[in-house]
């Protein structure tokens, strides 16, 4: 009994030691967890500390950054509008000094003026004084004359008058042989310069053409299918063709304007292939037109070709027979140029056959006297300079250039061929007058206002419409962004207000159109 009562007291006193080492092993455990932790929280906190100071500075960096940025631009904006002024108080100063000077001018001719008739009354006095004296003089002498002759004044006339008869017939005798030898060497030329007076005098003028082109439907409900949806088609058809197209209330009927005839053509033609077809949306639109630039290029070479044909023109160069095809598309103050050049070459021809000149040679140049007006790239020089250096280029005849060249006095001309083909210009066209120069200079300035804007970085396309009054740009969607869209119509804008003269305003449109393609296979 009392070796259990010991055991039991063992294991109570083992129970209770094992307790109490268990405590302390689980306060030191529990001491140095919390002592981890609280390592790890200040870790953490400092970590957050230097990124908040990291992220801190770099919102400081940034701000300073994008402030100098605006900074710069706002200096630079303002530099502009300094230059500007400056450059607007230059003119105006320029213009005051120019306009003192012709008045300055002005009143030094008004003086010198004043100072002429006073001299010149001055000189008219004297004149009349000596005409009186003279007159005088004159008759004292007539009256000696007549008391020392016993002669009147009218008898002696008579009797000179017959003795000058006689020595005028003499001489008159002998001048008429020497003019009819003269006139038998110069009969030639003399001949040929008053026949080609002769014929200048007869120019004729000719209508202009007009700047549209009618469309005729079969009935009004097509109209809607060619506008499409909220107009999605009709302006899918005037970008890619330039053109305005005007639907209104014309019974049957569809207005094509654009100054340009080959653009009105490719619309016409594609027009009419989608009515025909009846798929009318923006991408059928793009290809058809597509398709039909690259048909009228065929036919440009189609009628060229048919027109040294017909005129009987051999071994002209194949780029020379593609510009005579352009000359369909084009008018010469207001005549169709191909029309007008195929009558001054029959004109030359007929011309120089009478003349006895080479009648071949004449027609080839009549032909291409105004082949420098269809030239695809704006130049600086005349279209009768440009057109003898397309001939050189191409081995034309010096006699062929030359005539072309100097046809509008240009340069000096060298053959006969040459002013032939100035008169039958004349002929053929006429004489610019201010309606013909009118709509000339109307379009150079719609071509000028295209060129402009195609000066400019990402532009793909640019159509002047409504008369010049609308520009519309496009441009390339990967090049130009949204926000540089908008600049870039204000920089059009400005470049239009400093560079050209224009009645009115003009509305600057940049179109920016993003397209994703992807195909199914």
């Amino acid at each position: 009994m009392d070796a259990l009562l010991y055991i039991i007291l063992a294991l109570i006193a083992g129970l209770a030691v094992g307790v109490f080492v268990g405590r302390m092993l689980m306060a030191k455990v529990f001491t140095k967890a919390l002592t981890d932790a609280e390592e790890k929280a200040k870790l953490i906190i400092k970590e957050a500390e230097l990124k908040g100071e990291t992220v801190k500075n770099n919102k400081i960096h940034e701000a300073k950054e994008k402030y100098l940025k605006l900074k710069s631009e706002f200096e630079e904006e303002v530099n502009k509008k300094k230059n500007l002024i400056i450059q607007n108080e230059n003119k105006v100063k320029q213009r005051e000094q120019s306009a003192s000077k012709l008045i300055e001018q002005n009143n030094r001719k008004e003086a010198e003026l004043d100072s002429a008739k006073e001299n010149l009354q001055a000189q008219l006095e004297i004149v009349n004084k000596k005409k009186e004296e003279v007159e005088k003089l004159r008759l004292q002498q007539v009256s000696q004359i007549e008391k020392i002759a016993n002669l009147s004044a009218d008898e002696a006339k008579t009797q000179l008058i017959e003795a000058l008869k006689e020595e005028a017939k003499s001489k008159a005798s002998a001048h008429i042989k020497d003019i009819v030898e003269e006139a038998k060497l110069t009969a030639t030329k003399e001949a040929r310069k008053i026949v080609i007076e002769t014929i200048q005098r007869t120019a004729t003028e000719h209508a202009i053409e007009n700047c549209v082109s009618v469309f005729n439907i079969e009935n009004d409900d097509i109209k809607g299918k060619i506008i499409g949806r909220e107009g999605r088609n009709i302006r899918a058809l005037e970008a890619a063709t330039g053109v305005e197209i005007i639907v209104d209330d014309t019974p049957e009927a569809i207005i094509i304007s654009g100054f340009d005839p080959v653009r009105r053509e490719v619309a016409r033609l594609s027009l009419h292939r989608l009515v025909q077809d009846g798929r009318i949306h923006p991408a059928r639109i793009e290809e058809v037109v597509a398709k039909t630039f690259k048909n009228i290029e065929e036919e440009i070479v189609e009628i060229g070709e048919r027109t040294v044909i017909d005129l009987g023109i051999h071994g002209l160069h194949p780029e020379l027979i593609k510009y005579i095809g352009r000359m369909r598309f084009r008018s010469s103050y207001g005549q169709n140029l191909l029309q007008h050049s195929r009558e001054v070459a029959k004109m030359c021809a007929v011309m120089a056959a009478e003349l006895g000149l080479n009648a071949k040679l004449a027609k080839r140049a009549g032909l291409l006297h105004d082949i420098g007006k269809v030239y695809p790239e704006e130049q600086e020089l005349p279209h009768a300079l440009l057109g003898m250096e397309l001939a050189k280029k191409y081995k034309e005849n010096a006699e062929v250039c030359n005539a072309i060249g100097a046809h509008h006095d240009e340069i000096e001309m060298t053959s006969l061929i040459s002013p032939i083909i100035q008169v039958c210009d004349a002929i053929s066209g006429a004489r610019p007058g201010a309606r013909r120069e009118v709509m000339e200079s109307y379009i150079k300035r719609l071509k000028e206002l295209e060129q402009l804007a195609l000066s400019f970085d990402g532009v793909t396309k640019c159509y002047a419409i409504q008369a010049g009054r609308e520009l519309r740009v496009i441009v390339d969607a990967d090049n130009v962004s949204d926000e540089r869209a908008g600049i870039l119509s204000f920089e059009i804008s400005k470049k239009i207000e400093n560079d050209m003269q224009y009645p009115g305003q003009i509305k600057v449109t940049v179109i920016r159109e993003m397209r994703s393609v992807s195909y199914a296979k």
